[in-house]
């Protein structure tokens, strides 16, 4: 059985390092730093610098549960998720 975690190498504050996230999170990732208009290093960079502590890849998962579920929040009351 495939493990669902995708390990993923990538460039932090000019240092090369690996993250193991789900592929959700990856695509969640992509999807906030295409909003963002700034690459997946960049973003990721950013939320290293703001962690407080715990792991890069914990430090992620919450970064984007934060992000959709504060989007939810402001979502109008009457959308619908796409099908």
């Amino acid at each position: 059985m495939k493990s669902p975690v995708v390990k993923r190498s990538i460039v932090v504050a000019g240092h090369k390092t690996s993250v193991s996230l789900e592929e959700a999170f990856w695509n969640g990732m992509k999807e906030i730093s295409g909003l963002r208009d700034m690459t997946l290093s960049e973003l990721v960079g950013e939320i290293d610098s703001n962690r407080q502590q715990g792991n890069l890849s914990s430090a992620i998962r919450l970064f984007v549960l934060d992000y959709f579920r504060t989007r939810a929040a402001y979502a109008p009351p009457d959308s619908k998720p796409p099908a």
